[in-house]
């Protein structure tokens, strides 16, 4: 077998437990406050983990997506839709791009 199999079923098998260890370990519903808190961000912290450097690194310059990224917190922050938060985002990339590329 080569070495490549050999990664693949210690992935899965770790992949595996992560998901199991939890359901088999814990039996009663968690109390602890600090605990149910953490629990609660975890999606939303991958998320954002996986997000922001891809919108600052999908971009020609990276300054065109640092702009993007902060004018659509600012829009968001506001309440605007998300289609305009996405539409004014790539009109702010685009014309970063156009005036420095």
């Amino acid at each position: 077998m080569s070495k490549t199999w050999i990664y693949i079923i210690i992935m899965a098998g770790v992949t595996y437990l992560i998901r199991v260890l939890p359901l088999t370990l814990i039996r009663k519903p968690i109390e602890n406050r600090f605990i149910k808190s953490f629990l609660y961000y975890v999606p939303y912290v991958t998320l954002a983990a996986m997000t922001f450097p891809a919108i600052v690194e999908a971009t020609t310059a990276p300054v065109a997506g640092i702009a993007a990224l902060i004018i659509g917190v600012i829009l968001a922050w506001r309440n605007t839709s998300m289609v305009m938060v996405a539409s004014i985002c790539c009109f702010v990339v685009l014309a970063v791009e156009f005036v420095l590329v």
